[in-house]
């Protein structure tokens, strides 16, 4: 991936430090860096909603350079490499934090650490999510919906996968993408559909072995995904907790997150045969619950 939106020289007074009185101290430092992340959907619309907004970005990095305290500037570069990522749709980020007058004689320019980290398999990556992927071995090939697709990563995956995959979706400028990639890949077992659930919410009964629902939460909805699986059909879902929205500000509206084992609750007539819920890092997030479940035969 070429694509990458640049931020040069981002200031701020920073507490960077070894020692106390350094941390407590104010200092001048920067940061630079570039978010890697597929540019043509945005280029095609010229719409923000497609981008990434870099006002948002520097306003998250300031939120955090001016209320934290930190004794190295690596734990400082990572700390705003994982916020990038656990917030913000991109691949990657290179990342440059510097002090811009360190207290080190000799040093005419700057001191600072550069690093580079890719996007785990969250909800703004190209690539399919773990909790999909690691429980592929129990998933028989056959008719599935993807519910709120968005740009098909896995579609394209179950597809590849042997499944016959309907995509689903509101997003005209998405299912476009999602049919462009398939035909690039040969994928002849894949299907869209425009439709806007919250205004026509209709999935027909008994119609797939597997319904993939990633990073949507539509309460109402419910119902109709668990009638929508054949019997012995499987549902593999994963969404952002409260905690997301409590820490981050992600997603904005507070609706739009799951509480503490409501996943659970919402699923009740199925048998669940995984469950995840928290973060495996509880700094940088996500915080999701993740289910795999069956209707009884």
């Amino acid at each position: 991936m070429s694509d990458r939106l640049v931020i040069e020289r981002l200031e701020f007074q920073g507490h960077c430090g070894v020692s106390e009185r350094e941390r407590e101290t104010p200092q001048p430092m920067a940061v630079d860096l570039e978010l890697f992340f597929d540019m043509r959907l945005a280029a095609a619309t010229d719409d923000v909603a497609h981008t990434v907004d870099y006002t948002q970005v520097a306003d998250r990095l300031l939120a955090i350079v001016q209320t934290e305290r930190f004794h190295l500037l690596e734990a400082l570069a990572e700390r705003l490499a994982q916020a990038i990522l656990a917030q913000f749709p991109v691949s990657a980020v290179e990342l440059w934090v510097r002090k811009l007058k360190p207290p080190v004689h000799g040093v005419r320019e700057s001191t600072g650490a550069r690093i580079t980290r890719q996007a785990a398999s969250g909800p703004h990556s190209d690539r399919p999510a773990d909790w999909l992927t690691q429980h592929r071995h129990l998933l028989t090939p056959g008719h599935a919906l993807d519910l709120a697709c968005g740009h098909g990563r896995h579609t394209l995956y179950l597809s590849q996968e042997g499944f016959l995959v309907e995509a689903w979706d509101r997003d005209a400028a998405a299912l476009e993408a999602v049919r462009t990639t398939a035909n690039t890949l040969g994928l002849s077992t894949v299907t869209t559909r425009l439709v806007d659930l919250e205004q026509e919410p209709t999935i027909p009964p008994a119609s797939f072995e597997l319904i993939a629902v990633f990073y949507y939460l539509q309460r109402d909805l419910f119902p109709q995904i668990m009638r929508a699986l054949k019997p012995g059909g499987l549902l593999v879902y994963e969404t952002f907790l409260i905690d997301n929205h409590e820490r981050f500000n992600h997603p904005r509206r507070r609706e739009f997150c799951l509480g503490h084992n409501e996943l659970l609750s919402l699923c009740r007539e199925l048998r669940v045969l995984a469950y995840r819920e928290g973060a495996l890092d509880p700094r940088t997030g996500p915080f999701t619950a993740a289910l795999l479940a069956q209707r009884q035969s």
